[in-house]
């Protein structure tokens, strides 16, 4: 019987080669090597970004000559001067609402653009305010905010609405001289001295009113023919541009006051009224007949003026709105890069299943740019943490302790005649403990999602 031959014992496995004593990255390269090439780039970033952190931290504990140690006196006042408090709080409004409408509004831009023809075209004309700079977006902003309508846009636009709904105002600061037949009615109203009777024309000169604030289609004033059963009369401008004229009498270049409200007045009440045509001229019946002839205020009040944007309430909205006007674009960019990579099938399949639009959009198509929405928040949070130029160049020296913000104080306090470093650098160490939590939850997202 043969037996199976034994097999031999297994050779031992040949002696790995020794390490090699330089090591090196998962790419092949030296580790000094690589260090090398980070050396220049850590010194930059130690010279520009850890020292001075380091030194405001430093300089925050001392006094207004750097000298003296102050302690945490300089963050107490943080929280106890009126000026910066006010800026604490307009950076929280900051925070909250203007990455929240900006990322709102991009999202809207994003989701609406996809449905129209020129939707190309609507995403440039909306980007566009992102290649204008601060400084010029400032300017253009103060300009628009201006109060006189005729050089801002915005009370421009709330002055022709307004007018388009109430009744524009007429000619203010007009009056009568001394020696002319109408004497003050109380309340801001001019009335006759004496009163009218059918067949006696009325004669109702004013003073007061410039060229340019007459209406364009007012004409030459005329004397007003006596009607015996109508009370008649001419309301004008008692005023010949050049010199000349004589006081209480229509001259041929004086103009009629078209528009002008005139009232009957009896007893307290009022028994008629009439409105001026274009010369000046006005009929009133003849129930008018021995009644004073009365301007009613309405006719003299100031014309609106439109809104003050940048008065102490509505300063920090308006440069927010600007701040929005500048960043909806860039939000809207990156919002539609993410939509333009959803998955088409889970929409379809959410419309085939019965949804609407209105609920695709809300559980399906918000759910799914939930991170590209978290990073485009989380953006515009810390830029607005940030934000100094618009309101330094926007909010006028009136306003601008009511839209300080902390990057604004920290320049005001940090530079001057009354400088205190001690206080700017405990408001630069602020904003840095505020934006470092946002970078936290930004880094800690950016990992998970490089995780998936």
């Amino acid at each position: 019987m043969t037996t199976a031959p034994v097999p031999s014992p297994a050779s031992p496995p040949p002696p790995s080669p020794p390490a090699s004593r330089v090591r090196k990255s998962v790419t092949g390269t030296r580790a000094y090597l690589a260090a090398g090439f980070l050396l220049p780039a850590l010194v930059l970033l130690g010279a520009l970004v850890v020292y001075p952190i380091g030194y405001s931290v430093y300089r925050s504990f001392f006094d207004q000559s750097g000298d003296g140690f102050a302690g945490v006196d300089n963050y107490k006042t943080l929280f106890t001067d009126d000026t910066i408090l006010t800026a604490v709080k307009n950076n929280a409004i900051w925070v909250v609402c203007a990455p929240t409408i900006a990322t709102a509004l991009g999202l809207i831009f994003a989701v609406l653009t996809e449905r129209v023809r020129w939707g190309t075209a609507f995403k440039l004309i909306v980007f566009m305010p992102m290649v204008i700079s601060m400084l010029a977006a400032g300017i253009i902003f103060r300009l628009v905010y201006e109060q006189d309508p005729d050089r801002g846009v915005a009370n421009a636009v709330w002055v022709g609405v307004h007018d388009t709904f109430a009744e524009s105002a007429g000619f203010p600061r007009a009056h009568p001289l001394p020696a002319a037949p109408l004497k003050p009615g109380g309340g801001g109203s001019f009335v006759t001295k004496d009163a009218v009777h059918a067949g006696q024309p009325a004669l109702l000169p004013l003073v007061g009113v410039t060229a340019d604030k007459m209406p364009s289609s007012a004409k030459a004033a005329k004397t007003p023919a006596a009607d015996p059963g109508k009370i008649t009369g001419t309301a004008w401008l008692d005023f010949t541009k050049g010199g000349g004229g004589t006081p209480n009498t229509i001259d041929s270049k004086e103009l009629g006051l078209k528009g002008i409200k005139i009232e009957a007045v009896r007893e307290g009440q009022v028994v008629a009224s009439a409105t001026a045509r274009a010369d000046g001229t006005f009929t009133l019946p003849a129930k008018a007949d021995g009644a004073q002839l009365r301007l009613p205020p309405g006719n003299f009040r100031e014309p609106y003026n439109g809104v003050n944007w940048l008065g102490p309430s509505l300063v920090t909205p308006a440069i927010i709105g600007s701040y929005i006007w500048m960043w909806a674009g860039f939000a809207m960019v990156l919002i539609a890069a993410g939509l333009a990579g959803l998955p088409r099938e889970l929409l379809e399949a959410a419309r085939v299943d019965g949804a609407n639009e209105w609920q695709v959009f809300r559980r399906v198509t918000v759910p799914l740019l939930a991170p590209v929405l978290a990073v485009v928040l989380v953006t515009l949070m810390i830029n607005v943490l940030k934000i100094f130029d618009l309101i330094f160049i926007i909010a006028p020296g009136s306003s601008q302790d009511d839209a300080n913000v902390l990057a604004l104080q920290l320049y005001r306090s940090s530079f001057g005649t009354d400088a205190d470093l001690g206080v700017g650098s405990a408001i630069a160490v602020l904003l840095l403990v505020l934006v470092v939590p946002v970078m936290l939850f930004n880094i800690r997202r950016m990992r998970r999602e490089a995780r998936r």
